[in-house]
């Protein structure tokens, strides 16, 4: 354990001095953030660096599932792939054709806070990059035809994903009987029949909705000279009228008064359980001591779940937790496991409820401590050697709240002692707090191909 301390703590300054080009930025890997609102509501976000030619574009919209209504879930998702159906200007062919020529890599994901569009490639490729950008910002060619097309995509995607896989099922079964009040019930992707039944009326007034500059947050991160590259963002996203104000966002979860249990029967190969509770987000100072509790109970192998429950017990395949408190609303903190052949939902759950009342009644040793908040903060200070990655954390906390939020991480890490991780779990892994979800299997009629991997859907 000593060791491992020791190592993680020399990888932290590593990587320091590895992915912070100047001594004046130690401490502070945004501190050369330049930020910018243009005339029509667009905020803009600048980070010079110079190692490699090389240049990230990112255009973050505020809106997500969460900004979508029941019978019209999906809308979010499904307006992302139609982003890339082109414009009068760039027709889908044209718009990858162009970017493959620039030898440059292009994506986008949707979540349940916003949706994200990306260009990574060659600095000399950076006006294309805004042209294009800018260009499908408000000029997106919908048809019927391509709207049904992508309509189709949508539907199989989730078939195969969620429809087919019990696990995802189980996951999303969970989540809809956490959240009562709130949109983080619904899935990203939307539920089968609401995908099925948008129409292209539905689409456009989302896309007129929330696709504006005043809703949107322009990052780029590279190899550039910021006052040229603003001056080119003037030229084409500037040049695009403030759109309306999209309307706020009320919702708000209860607390939880009590337990609540759903369980699902599916084929599959084997039983799964879930347990959530609810969590604050970044916004609140639990967070930090929360986080640190995941990766006490969850980070690696040496982890007390997967110690315990794989190793020691030996009743489950996987055990772990996640929390995830980068989030515009109040989420969860959930833990899974999956039991061995032979061994019971029962056995795990008992287990899992143990690893959860020794946390809350025995505070984490000093060294174990040490580990978790050495792991944060190592992982979180080398991802910022990917310039995408870290155009990533600046639009994504800018998205839901602030990104100067990003320079609380690394000192809320280190505040966090034993009696705070002590205190959190005794607050909010609570029985009343909890959702429980069980996959019952059934024996399958045909070999299936089910993993579980509930980190990919939970993240």
């Amino acid at each position: 354990m000593k060791k491992l301390t020791v190592f993680l703590s020399i990888i932290c300054l590593l990587a320091l001095a590895l992915t912070v080009p100047g001594a004046a930025d130690q401490g502070n890997l945004f501190s050369r953030v330049q930020e910018h609102q243009l005339d029509n509501g667009l905020t803009v976000l600048l980070l010079p660096e110079d190692r490699a030619p090389i240049v990230s574009v990112q255009v973050w919209y505020r809106v997500g599932s969460r900004n979508e209504v029941l019978g019209k879930t999906g809308l979010s998702h499904l307006l992302e792939h139609l982003m890339f159906r082109g414009t009068e200007k760039y027709g889908p062919k044209a718009f990858s054709r162009l970017l493959q020529q620039a030898g440059a890599n292009n994506n986008a994901f949707t979540s349940k806070d916003y949706t994200a569009y990306f260009e990574t490639g060659p600095t000399a490729s950076l006006r294309l990059f805004l042209e294009l950008e800018a260009d499908r910002m408000r000029n997106l060619k919908l048809s019927e035809d391509l709207f049904r097309t992508e309509q189709k995509v949508v539907v199989e995607e989730r078939r195969l994903r969620t429809e087919d896989d019990p696990v995802n099922s189980l996951y999303e079964e969970l989540v809809a009987t956490a959240f009562k009040a709130h949109p983080y019930q619904w899935p990203v992707i939307g539920w089968m029949h609401d995908v099925a039944s948008l129409t292209l009326a539905d689409l456009r007034q989302h896309y007129d909705r929330y696709y504006q500059p005043n809703n949107a947050t322009l990052v780029v991160v590279g190899d550039i000279d910021p006052a040229a590259t603003l001056q080119a963002i003037r030229e084409t996203f500037g040049q695009i009228p403030r759109g309306p104000d999209p309307p706020p966002f009320r919702a708000l979860e209860p607390p939880q008064q009590g337990e609540r249990r759903t369980e699902i029967t599916r084929e599959a190969q084997l039983p799964a359980i879930f347990m959530a509770y609810h969590t604050p987000n970044l916004t609140a100072a639990d967070a930090f001591p929360l986080e640190v509790l995941s990766l006490i109970l969850a980070q690696g192998r040496s982890s007390r779940l997967h110690r315990r429950l794989v190793y020691e017990a030996k009743v489950a395949l996987d055990a772990g937790a996640e929390y995830e408190f980068a989030t515009a609303s109040p989420a969860l903190f959930i833990f899974y496991a999956q039991p061995l052949p032979g061994r019971s939902i029962a056995q795990v759950e008992q287990l899992l409820e143990a690893e959860i009342d020794k946390i809350k009644n025995q505070p984490v040793s000093e060294q174990e401590l040490l580990k978790a908040k050495n792991q944060t903060e190592a992982a979180f200070i080398m991802g910022q050697d990917s310039l995408f990655y870290r155009g990533m954390l600046l639009g994504r906390y800018q998205t839901i709240g602030s990104w100067q939020k990003l320079n609380d991480i690394v000192p809320g890490i280190r505040a966090v002692t034993a009696a705070d991780v002590q205190r959190v779990a005794q607050k909010y892994l609570v029985k009343t707090n909890r959702t429980v979800g069980i996959l019952n299997p059934l024996k399958p009629s045909r070999p299936t191909t089910e993993r579980f991997v509930p980190h990919e859907q939970i993240r």
